[in-house]
């Protein structure tokens, strides 16, 4: 199948928009935080990254929804 002329990006543009790397770095902080203060209120590590990673899921969502 031949490949139509799209003006396409030239290979050098970012690989993320600055929205989505904002989401990802907030969702990331907030897992980070979330995973340390669950490893300090006394849980095990495993829990505490359980923890971290719903926190960042759940983070991604609301702060896609918030950022313009």
């Amino acid at each position: 199948m031949a490949q139509q002329n799209r003006p396409g990006r030239d290979g050098n543009g970012p690989l993320l928009s600055q929205r989505a790397a904002m989401v990802f770095l907030l969702a990331a902080l907030v897992g980070i935080g979330a995973a340390v203060l669950s490893a300090l209120a006394g849980n095990a590590w495993p829990l505490a990254v359980s923890v971290g990673s719903g926190a960042s899921a759940m983070a991604v969502l609301f702060f896609n929804q918030i950022i313009d």
